[in-house]
């Protein structure tokens, strides 16, 4: 496994009136390779866990290990950290500040303190593999550039990085469904290409369903459930019970059985109700 998070808890403000239960005896196990969902109604805990991932927070009580390096512990050293897990904020392209495209995506590398050649190479790999063209937007600003486009930057500067993990804080959030998509294909895309484990914090279900191979749900600081999209969906009305729900189009597959239409409901995305819907069109018409 790449990811073991052991008896993990966070305190905020502890020994004052403000003090709050962030994490909770937190367990988790992710394999070399995931692709993992993470979700949870706001407070659930998500975003604390993931800076805890990323070395942002140092926990109260317990320790993750990543690669075979306990991250906790005091002697680690945070730039080593950085370089084993990536993580992109919300909106993180209110944290570009660089002249050029390029300068803003090889700061990373370059504090590395890698050589011109290696960063070179490094920029061109991540603008490849962000979508966006090296000849043509290497040089240009990245206050120019369109909001999508802004995104991809800020994604490609932690790409640049080569880590081993690669978290995502709400990676669409404020885009137009344009833009929204072309995230979302672009980081479908560096997963199948570099077959790195990946960690999705997401509000949306249909995106989740679409997307990963393991779902981690979290509420009140605490793991409530975590499996496969179809185990964890199953269980709509929990999900309910957290604040969360299931895909649309799961829900409408259901509710289209419940009128006594022999279709399967375990479906989770639009091109697997298609094909569900034209197999019960042509039983339909051979009846």
């Amino acid at each position: 496994m790449i990811i073991k998070i052991e008896n993990l808890s966070y305190v905020y403000n502890p020994e004052s009136p403000f003090e709050t239960k962030a994490l909770d005896n937190i367990n988790l196990e992710i394999e070399n390779g995931d692709f993992v969902g993470l979700i949870g109604h706001t407070g659930s805990g998500k975003s604390t866990l993931v800076q805890h991932l990323n070395g942002l927070i140092r926990p109260t009580r317990g320790k993750i290990i990543i690669d075979g390096l306990d991250i906790t512990a005091k002697e680690t050293k945070l730039r080593t950290v950085r370089q084993e897990v990536g993580l992109v904020f919300q909106y993180p392209e209110y944290q570009l500040f660089e002249e050029t495209v390029y300068k803003d995506i090889a700061f990373g590398p370059r504090n590395l303190g890698l050589d011109e050649g290696e960063i070179d190479s490094r920029v061109k790999k991540a603008m490849e593999l962000v979508g966006l063209d090296f000849e043509n937007m290497r040089d240009r600003s990245p206050f120019e550039l369109s909001g999508g486009q802004k995104r991809r930057v800020a994604i490609a500067g932690v790409v640049a990085m080569e880590p081993k993990v690669l978290i995502l804080d709400e990676p669409t959030a404020g885009l137009d469904p344009k833009g929204r998509d072309e995230i979302l294909g672009e980081i479908q895309n560096l997963y199948k290409k570099e077959g790195i484990t990946i960690i999705l914090v997401s509000h949306s279900m249909e995106d989740i369903a679409k997307l990963v191979n393991k779902i981690v749900v979290m509420s009140g600081g605490q793991i409530a459930m975590e499996g496969t999209p179809r185990e964890v969906f199953k269980n709509g009305k929990e999900l309910e019970k957290l604040g969360l729900g299931i895909p649309q189009v799961t829900d409408f597959m259901r509710k289209f059985k419940s009128k006594g239409n022999p279709v399967s409901d375990d479906i989770l995305t639009i091109g697997e109700a298609k094909v569900e819907l034209l197999k019960y069109l042509r039983r339909k018409d051979n009846a």
